[in-house]
């Protein structure tokens, strides 16, 4: 049972009082974090979002509120009317800790039961007990704190963009499915049976209607969807920054965007990154770090030695080399000693999952030099190999032989596994890079053919326009990429203004004109009426959030976020609908026998 509020009004909130507070009469409402009862007095921690207060039920001051204080227990909702007075003992810990507040009047506003999770920072509570309870793992000051960052980033990003002539337009989300990227989330149409509509994994194609409407600049923070398996940091449902431009190529759009990074990063992390942002291309991004989005916070760059083993006595190497493979490796400079046999052992069961059939390894010691493979190699294979590693006394070498694709993928893996394992990797230092002349294809093998990078608007780089019909795979992109601290934090491209360069395109792509215009008919009809030069960029707000937030876990930062199997704890969604609904809608639901 709660009582009325009657006319008690809040006056002030819990974790804004302070010593200049003293002798006020003052009005707090909140949840009970906890009480205790010494007997002639009972102390109560009153928690909102601004944190806590600590109030004190004196019989002296107020008989009925002290013996009404007895019944409140944690997480009871209270009104309180009292004075402030200075603490005789104070708390440094809590930035209220110079005062407690003496109650003259208590209301108990609602009871409540004792919460199946602590409402605390600190709690070993498991993630699935916090999502179905949610709205009490948002009591949480951690969890409300990284909400209020989220709040806080969107509104600074829409203060630039407003001052600097971008227009907020909202794009439906009832749209058209389209073919490439993820999987869409489909929406069945009551009003037209059979057909469906899709959720838009983003509104490109939207901003780009509205660069050719004439709104010059365009920007949305944005719900997008992507039927897809799911990650640590990924959601079915996920926020991105949407930014469009006209008349514009990739200098203005890096240059627009770095001051864009730069005020978000002071005003919410106080931080000054050094601007210009540096650049790499997406050749050197993967020569020297195995990823187009490279941790630059630690060293351990890839080394390409195939020159020193083309012809080795040592087949795994050699053999992988004359079928086109290639060998390269990484230094772990000075941490020789920390690396056991049975931990490189783990090392090599890491790459594996990356489709690498083995890691071959040299340890140098002051002893010489300690490895399996060394017995295969020449000495001047070795004292070469060694040379061209800059091995020296306390190294470790470590080395993958495969195609490019799975010595990329594995060693640009393990130069990071290897940095988590040394706990080497600084957390408050943020490095940020560009990576820009992507390709503008890549080879699909599932589907045996070239399938876009990013998608199929993208323009080619200028001079690599002729080689679209006759050497696609050489072609770069005028796209880029903003990585910070080795996770791609938004990217986005200069579009395609020209109907005859994007034919040519959807025919590299492999679709007929046909199928093109079935897909994107309505683009590439708004297309014949005059398109400025455009381009842009999407960031993943989550993304980004995560970063100023200091987690690794996107759910954090999402109010009320989904499992890796893409359900909602709390609310039970998905769900199975009724037959009425179904019928309503015109489907039938035969859900197929697992095997």
């Amino acid at each position: 049972m709660g009582e009325r509020m009657g006319n008690l009004r809040r006056t002030h909130m819990c974790g804004n009082l302070r010593i200049e507070n003293e002798n006020q009469e003052v009005i707090l409402m909140g949840w009970v974090q906890k009480r205790r009862n010494l007997g002639s007095l009972i102390f109560a921690d009153l928690r909102d979002t601004t944190g806590i207060a600590q109030v004190v039920f004196d019989s002296e001051v107020s008989k009925e509120s002290f013996e009404k204080a007895n019944k409140i227990r944690s997480e009871f909702v209270i009104a309180i009317k009292g004075k402030v007075l200075e603490r005789q003992s104070k708390n440094p810990d809590l930035p209220t800790g110079d005062i407690e507040v003496f109650v003259e009047e208590l209301k108990i506003l609602d009871e409540a039961e004792t919460p199946p999770i602590y409402i605390k920072d600190d709690d070993d509570v498991s993630e699935a007990m916090k999502l179905k309870y949610r709205y009490l793992d948002l009591r949480k000051p951690s969890m409300q704190k990284k909400l209020k960052i989220r709040h806080k980033t969107a509104k600074v990003v829409r203060e630039f963009l407003d001052e600097n002539n971008f227009v907020e337009i909202e794009t439906p989300m009832l749209a058209k499915p389209t073919p490439e990227g993820a999987r869409d989330y489909l929406v069945p149409s009551r009003v037209n049976p059979g057909k469906f509509y899709a959720l838009p994994q983003s509104p490109q194609l939207m901003k780009q209607l509205l660069m050719v409407s004439g709104m010059d600049r365009y920007y949305q923070i944005v719900r997008c969807f992507r039927d897809e398996d799911l990650r640590a940091n990924r959601q079915p449902e996920f926020t991105q920054i949407d930014i469009e431009m006209s008349f514009v190529d990739i200098e203005d759009i890096i240059q627009i965007n770095e001051k864009l990074i730069y005020k978000m990063f002071k005003d919410i992390k106080g931080i000054e990154i050094e601007l210009p942002i540096k650049r790499m291309t997406y050749k050197e991004a993967m020569e020297r770090f195995g990823s187009d989005k490279p941790d630059l916070r630690f060293g351990f760059e890839l080394n390409n030695v195939s020159d020193v083993l083309a012809n080795s006595e040592f087949k795994v190497f050699s053999g992988t080399i004359k079928k086109g493979g290639e060998v390269r490796g990484i230094n772990l400079n000075g941490y020789a000693d920390s690396f056991s046999r049975k931990d490189i052992s783990k090392l090599e069961d890491y790459v594996k999952t990356y489709g690498a059939k083995g890691l071959a390894w040299i340890k140098i010691t002051k002893d010489g030099v300690s490895s399996p493979i060394a017995k295969f190699l020449s000495e001047e294979e070795l004292n070469n190999l060694i040379e061209k590693m800059e091995g020296k006394e306390g190294d470790l070498l470590l080395f993958v032989a495969d195609k490019s694709s799975v010595v990329f993928d594995s060693l640009g893996h393990l130069r990071i596994e290897a940095a988590k394992r040394l706990n080497i990797i600084e957390k408050n230092k943020y490095e940020l890079v560009w990576i820009t002349e992507f390709p503008l294809f890549e080879y699909d093998e599932e589907e045996d053919r070239y399938v876009a990078k990013h998608h199929p608007f993208t323009h080619p780089m200028d001079e690599d326009i002729e080689l679209l019909e006759t050497e696609p795979e050489k072609v770069r992109a005028k796209a880029y990429d903003i990585v910070i601290n080795g996770e791609e934090a938004g990217g986005g491209s200069i579009r395609i203004n020209n109907s005859q360069l994007q034919e040519k395109m959807f025919k590299a792509l492999g679709f007929t004109q046909e199928e093109a215009w079935d897909k994107f008919g309505f683009l590439l009809e708004a297309f014949k009426y005059g398109v400025p030069p455009h381009g842009g960029i999407a960031y993943g707000f989550d993304r980004l959030i995560m970063t100023f937030a200091d987690t690794e876990n996107i759910r954090d930062v999402v109010a009320f976020p989904k499992t890796q199997s893409a359900t909602c704890l709390m609310t039970e969604a998905p769900t199975i609908v009724s037959d009425k609904q179904l019928e309503e809608l015109h489907v039938d639901v035969k859900l197929k026998e697992e095997k």
